[in-house]
């Protein structure tokens, strides 16, 4: 059941029932592929959805990919694990979750990791419990917005509370944590400005809709080249205690995060 997800930025989400978007992600270099059979597939599709989604990761895929089985309450909840146990699928999605159960059901039904995407404000209130049971969690920022009711316009500072107690959940149990997506998909500096937002409230990467989302996700989430030489400088002269930087008091806690700034000069094998 092993699988590491932390140094992987995107997690791509896709239409189980789209064989052409599911082509397409094979070559959009995502750290993580997710083939949703939840709400990108309408009612009438989701069995044949489910069938695709075992057939597309029973290929050779390059890299980890993943299943969003329909939630737990659902009539689909129950054909979608049992199909999910029999693939060949790395990790398992689990949406809405609102406490560890489901979370400890799936991973025993299927034998896979899980990640939970929290959505709800119960999932907000329970996440630390969810993510002691998850191997992630991933923000639901679209149905938590509608779960809080929030008005049309109502900016992404509405919801930053909510999104940092996934991201101090995610710490404290020692698993990573993923932004959710952005819905523009014509608005490239929008996407960038989210994405950086993401990083800056130490989320590990960012949930994606589209192919052309990659790469501008990745480059948040890479260390700049200041950052970097900074991270040397830092862990070359680190003598151990506190000590004067560059103007700056440092602690060993102030090296060990220029060591791990250093090891995402590359991505995830």
């Amino acid at each position: 059941m092993a699988l590491n997800l932390f140094g992987r930025r995107s997690a791509l989400f896709l239409p189980a029932s789209n064989p052409r978007a599911i082509a397409r992600a094979r070559q959009a270099g995502a750290d993580l592929v997710i083939l949703d059979l939840e709400d990108a597939v309408k009612a009438a599709d989701k069995e044949a959805a489910r069938a695709a989604a075992v057939e597309a990761v029973a290929e050779p895929w390059p890299c980890p990919v993943a299943i969003r089985v329909n939630g737990f309450a659902s009539d689909w909840y129950g054909p979608d694990v049992e199909a999910v146990a029999g693939s060949r699928a790395d990790l398992v999605v689990v949406p809405r979750v609102d406490g560890a159960a489901v979370v400890a059901e799936v991973a025993a039904l299927t034998g896979k990791p899980v990640a939970a995407m929290v959505e709800t404000p119960l999932g907000v209130l329970r996440a630390a419990e969810i993510a002691d049971a998850a191997a992630a969690l991933i923000a639901g920022t679209n149905d938590l917005r509608a779960s809080l009711r929030l008005p049309p316009g109502a900016g992404r500072e509405r919801i930053s509370a909510s999104l940092q107690g996934i991201v101090l959940a995610a710490r404290a149990a020692g698993v990573p944590a993923f932004d959710g997506v952005f819905n523009g998909l014509d608005d490239p500096e929008g996407f960038a400005r989210e994405a950086e937002d993401g990083r800056m409230l130490g989320f590990d990467g960012k949930s994606l809709i589209h192919p052309n989302q990659v790469a501008p996700c990745h480059a948040a989430w890479a260390p700049t080249a200041a950052e970097l030489a900074r991270a040397e400088r830092l862990v070359t002269a680190a003598a151990g205690g506190a000590e004067r930087f560059e103007g700056e008091m440092v602690e060993r806690m102030h090296v060990e995060a220029a060591e791990r700034l250093l090891k995402q000069r590359s991505a995830p094998a």
